[in-house]
């Protein structure tokens, strides 16, 4: 079964294929100070329990990806991060929107993520997708200069 997403600026979201790592890993590389290589990103293509979303243009070139790891009764948004030429543009909600429409046909009743509790821009996307903060954790985001930022851990039911 074909999955397909619309998206803002004439993007579409759909399922990653293995072949989409290397960019994964660059936009990734370019929306944190710690990137994941993309030989991490193979890893997480192959793993079933797994759910990847690319939004990409006709031509495939990626705008933005969203990955996403279920447990059992239990989804965590593992990373999410759009090409900084296309923040702004609603393609981390689109990305969410996909994500929760195939939720819907899984286990999973419950999502959580981490987010660095300086990132009002993503707080505030999370926020209005119905997450709320239930927990911090101190030190968990790794800073340029040594310091370590808080992660806000948020939660939403899925339906």
């Amino acid at each position: 079964m074909l999955k397909f997403w619309m998206a803002p600026g004439g993007l579409h979201i759909e399922p990653a294929e293995p072949r989409d790592a290397r960019d994964m890993a660059r936009i990734h590389a370019l929306s944190f100070y710690r990137g994941w290589p993309s030989a991490e990103f193979e890893s997480f293509l192959a793993d079933r329990a797994c759910l990847t979303y690319v939004a990409c243009d006709a031509r495939r070139r990626m705008a933005g990806f969203a990955l996403i790891r279920i447990a059992a009764d239990e989804a965590e948004l593992l990373t999410i991060a759009v090409d900084p030429k296309w923040r702004g543009k609603r393609v981390g909600r689109a990305l969410m929107d996909a994500a929760f429409a195939d939720l819907m046909l899984s286990p999973a009743r419950r999502m959580f993520l981490e987010v660095d509790e300086q990132n009002v821009p993503a707080i505030r996307l999370y926020k209005r997708l119905g997450f709320e903060a239930i927990s911090t954790r101190k030190g968990y985001y790794p800073r340029p200069d040594g310091s370590a930022a808080t992660a806000l851990v948020m939660a939403r039911d899925l339906g």
